[in-house]
């Protein structure tokens, strides 16, 4: 890849999707592969006048072997070094920036029942801070190619040919390509525009249908609006979190939920993934994962036993089945691809961000809105070309929102 290209790059991730400022601090958490790119989003920092940028180098590889040979108790440790980190983080809070170039197979074959217990036990104590965190900082998530993933995604290329496939359609698909800064202001008026009427309908129920077996209903709070693209800190600062993005989405009251939703993509999971599965649904629990395959459906049932949010809804998200990602033909194996391919829900964290005027609550009044809290976020897709969804609005009118797969609003 030309290093005129991936500058560019780094430059869209610092500039509009971080939006780094004069005198903040700023960490990037990478693979140890990925220093042929991170070096340019470091200087780039610089460049906006951070005061200082921490890089946390990690390794699929690495951690593998962790879970191969540390007992689980040892896992779940977490050290008084640790939680100082997590105070620095709380005190200062420093921009994050996520590069993930992680292989979707990476803990295939480790012990299940370990994985879940450390991430429950681990997930419990980091999610009491980011609580406190919540909307106070930037950060954002994006993806660059590494070996064992592009070759996942492109098994019939070669490794350097993988690597190289699957760039192009990371950077088409994240409008890297041309003027990204104006392709992103741009984008993220579209899709302004798009919750603009979602949120002018007041919707109380949304009812998904389609031809795979989804049969299902979930309800939104009053106090809830959707929201989409850029997003904005107690402090004023705009950020991009998810980049790409083609989704607008909400949170839903927790004890909604019911009837049957079937996925419409493989996900990857716990460093595994699972293709065939859905799940049903009674007064916003699963009470049952739907699969035929006996592991797959052992694997969820671990993931929804993390804690007690772990198996409700936090997320409703709307994306048309003509999204630039799914035209794209490409089956990412990554969560943050594929969930902006087709519509999804997300089992775990709700978002706190979507209570309308949430900057101006008080904690009370926020925890007093019936939202999902769990420490972990798991997006699964459920998409398709028939899809439809039909809403109910709080003065009881009945609009279509999606037919065939698309917005008809």
């Amino acid at each position: 890849m030309k290093q005129s290209v991936l500058k560019s790059y780094a430059k869209l991730i610092v500039n509009v999707g971080a939006n780094v400022k004069k005198g903040q601090d700023v960490i990037i958490t990478c693979n140890v592969d990925d220093n042929y790119f991170i070096k340019y989003v470091v200087e780039e920092c610089y460049k906006n006048k951070c005061r200082k940028v921490t890089v946390d180098f990690q390794s699929d590889e690495v951690e593998r072997i962790k879970y191969k040979y540390e007992k689980t108790k040892d896992l779940c440790e977490f050290p008084d070094w640790l939680h100082k980190k997590w105070e620095y983080y709380k005190e200062k809070l420093p921009v994050r920036i996520y590069i993930d170039s992680n292989d979707p197979d990476s803990l295939n074959g480790i012990d299940q029942d370990k994985i879940s217990t450390v991430r429950k036990t681990v997930g419990s104590i980091v999610r009491q801070y980011r609580d406190e965190m919540d909307n106070k900082y930037q950060w954002v998530i994006v993806g660059i190619p590494g070996k064992k993933w592009a070759r996942k995604v492109f098994p019939e290329l070669s490794e350097k040919k993988a690597m190289e496939k699957l760039w192009d359609v990371i950077l088409d698909v994240t409008r890297a390509k041309g003027d990204p800064i104006e392709n992103w202001r741009i984008h993220n008026e579209t899709l302004k525009e798009k919750t603009n009427k979602l949120n002018e309908l007041h919707i109380k129920k949304l009812i998904y249908k389609n031809s795979i077996g989804t049969d299902f209903s979930i309800e939104l709070p009053k106090e809830i609006v959707f929201s989409s693209g850029s997003e904005k800190t107690y402090s004023g600062i705009v950020y991009n979190p998810n980049m790409p993005t083609e989704e607008c989405f909400t949170s839903p009251n927790k004890y909604s939920a019911n009837g049957v939703v079937y996925a419409s993509k493989p996900l990857s999971v716990m460093g595994n993934v699972v293709s065939e599965f859905g799940f049903r649904f009674k007064d916003g629990k699963v009470v049952e994962v739907l699969s035929n395959k006996e592991n797959e459906k052992a694997l969820l049932e671990k993931l929804i036993s993390i804690d007690d949010g772990a198996k409700m809804l936090g997320e409703v998200a709307l994306v048309p089945f003509d999204s630039p990602i799914n035209l794209s033909n490409v089956l990412f194996y990554s969560t943050l691809y594929d969930e902006n391919a087709v519509c999804h829900l997300a089992l775990g964290r709700a978002f706190t961000e979507c209570i309308k005027d949430y900057q101006n609550l008080s904690d009370d009044d926020i925890k007093n809105v019936d939202l999902n809290q769990s420490s972990i976020h798991v997006d699964f897709m459920i998409g398709t070309s028939d899809l439809n969804i039909k809403a109910i609005t709080y003065d009881n009118k009945e609009v279509q929102i999606f037919e065939n797969g698309v917005f008809v609003i």
